[in-house]
């Protein structure tokens, strides 16, 4: 068998996800998952169907993946947020989100907030961290008429702080309104939410002082202090890198002991992308903690480079961050990423839109909202990372199908897709459809490994598996 290549180098975990794009990261940590929401690029062609560089007017999705090993990611789907197809209909488009959550009436609710291009801010609620998300405004939570708010340029690129008292406050803004303007542009604002979590307590205020902003606001409290983050503009004159300690397109770090300000500079924390990889891009971030750990997720355009192709289509990256003594340190983004922090139970069952890696399959949404994989071809694979048997072993095999109009094989292998190290196999064809399959494994995994999937055949669904 020839297997297909994966768009990750060997032993890469960045970027996070193969099977789309995934632009202006957000965490949100909720029971012992992180889940990344993302500005749904999406590829443009002209009308020969070349592609061309992208102008962000389509995107109407955003894109979610979930973790807790931080390694191996469970598609959970695009939220169709904007446009008629989406939960505001009244909006064009879903750029870079915001998410929250909150316990109201005794329930856990979800906020999920989003640019509409660069005119507003939209809010999105829900009973679960991936959806469905319906609309309870109708309306943007924070447009041109939402006071203090009529001058920004760019109004757009939420974060959201839920502070340790209950309050939450929501940041935004960027740009430059003239050339005299671009040291100082005075377009980032912060304002209390709410304690709907969608409206406003008071007014927008103006975050003073924030040197060369560009965009993508960022708001973290780490040990009762305050860091407001964003991008500096790419008009940061070379002579002056020196004095102010960052140059263009970087991610900039202030600080406070309140979390409306004033703020202080502290400096940079992360450098453009093209430092890092050659290929330069608006550089979106997120700073999060997770199991006692800083990370820093941002986008870059290695997946779209590793494709072949070229036209600022952009995918996220995680890697980690060091705080000493109250200062972070600066991030050097990687293609390898971070590592795993706990293994995966494969006694569990496990969607099969999780994966480390993968190469030549697809996912879609289920009826039932499930994510299902498909799309392979002969050499097809995915690889789960880091899998935990345990001194036992496993002896039996079920794959849970979708929906199966052809024929095909799923190969399971350990630690590679050779032969020597494959432990079984189940056979599908078109009578399977929608059935769970088991079979007796060949050989019992015991210990930690790294699981393959092998494909053969096409035209069939997988959804989800366990080993017993």
């Amino acid at each position: 068998m020839e297997w297909k290549k994966s768009f990750k180098g060997e032993g890469c975990h960045n970027p996070l996800m193969t099977q789309r794009f995934g632009a202006d990261p957000y965490a949100l940590v909720y029971e012992g998952r992180v889940y990344i929401y993302m500005t749904g690029d999406v590829i443009e062609r002209d009308e020969a169907g070349n592609i061309i560089e992208n102008t962000y007017s389509i995107i109407d999705t955003i894109n979610v993946i979930s973790s807790d090993d931080m390694v191996n990611w469970t598609d959970h789907g695009s939220i169709f947020a904007s446009s008629e197809r989406g939960a505001a209909k009244w909006g064009r488009n879903s750029w870079a989100p915001a998410a929250a959550y909150k316990k109201i009436d005794g329930k856990d609710k979800f906020f999920l907030y989003f640019a509409n291009s660069g005119n507003g801010i939209a809010v999105l609620t829900a009973d679960s961290p991936v959806g469905p998300f319906t609309d309870p405004l109708q309306r943007p939570l924070i447009s041109r008429e939402t006071p203090n708010c009529a001058d920004v340029t760019w109004l757009f690129d939420p974060a959201v702080l839920m502070d340790d008292d209950g309050q939450a406050y929501i940041y935004v803004g960027g740009g430059i309104p003239d050339e005299q303007s671009i040291a100082l542009p005075q377009t980032a604002r912060v304002a209390k939410l709410g304690a709907d979590m969608i409206s406003l307590d008071g007014d927008p205020i103006t975050i003073d002082g924030v040197s060369y902003l560009f965009e993508d606001s960022g708001i973290n409290k780490i040990n009762g202090t305050y860091y407001y983050s964003y991008c500096s503009n790419f008009s940061v004159p070379s002579d002056k890198e020196e004095e102010l300690g960052f140059g263009c397109g970087e991610i900039i770090t202030m600080k406070s002991d309140k979390p409306m300000g004033p703020f202080e500079m502290c400096g940079s924390v992360l450098k453009n992308p093209e430092h890092f990889f050659g290929l330069g891009s608006n550089n979106h971030h997120c700073m999060f903690e997770f199991a006692g750990k800083y990370y820093m997720a941002y986008h870059t355009r290695i997946l779209e480079d590793a494709m072949g192709i070229s036209g600022g289509y952009r995918s996220t990256s995680i890697d980690e961050v060091t705080i000493c003594d109250g200062i972070i340190k600066p991030i050097k983004a990687t293609r390898e990423g971070v590592s795993q922090i706990k293994a995966l139970d494969p006694y569990k069952v496990q969607s099969a839109a999780t994966m480390a890696d993968m190469a030549g399959v697809q996912t879609i949404a289920d009826t039932d909202g499930k994510m299902l994989v498909t799309g392979m071809e002969n050499g097809s694979w995915i690889r789960v990372n880091g899998v935990d048997f345990g001194k036992e072993g496993a002896e039996r095999f079920e794959l849970a199908l979708g929906a199966c109009h052809g024929e095909g094989r799923v190969l399971l292998y350990l630690d590679g897709l050779e032969q020597e190290t494959c432990i079984g196999h189940v056979d599908i064809t078109e009578e399977d459809s929608t059935k769970t399959i088991k079979i007796e494994l060949e050989s019992k995994p015991v210990g930690v490994h790294d699981l393959y999937f092998g494909f053969v055949g096409n035209d069939y669904q997988i959804k989800e598996w366990f080993f017993n």
